[in-house]
């Protein structure tokens, strides 16, 4: 079995597609064949990532975002508890 991470994921914690556990172990996350550290949300099966727009906020204070459209990959950058990590 291999260890992927799910399909979409959000650093939100107001988004339902939030999960601290998995936020936890890390996520890399390659777009267009770039490693990225800015992604506050992705989606690999509709092929986009969300990224913070500078340091604009909306009025709620909640930072303003643009959706970036183009070939994502995730990982994880740590294995879960329990699991030996990967030789490679």
């Amino acid at each position: 079995m291999t260890d992927t991470p799910p399909d979409r994921l959000s650093t939100n914690p107001r988004s339902p597609h939030f999960d601290q556990a998995l936020l936890s172990r890390g996520i890399g996350i390659r777009f267009k064949g770039v490693q990225r550290r800015d992604v506050e949300e992705y989606s690999i099966s509709e092929s986009w990532i969300r990224v913070q727009l500078g340091k604009k906020t909306d009025r709620h204070g909640q930072p303003l975002t643009i959706k970036l459209t183009g070939e994502v990959e995730a990982w994880f950058e740590s294995p879960a508890d329990g699991e030996e990590p990967a030789e490679g």
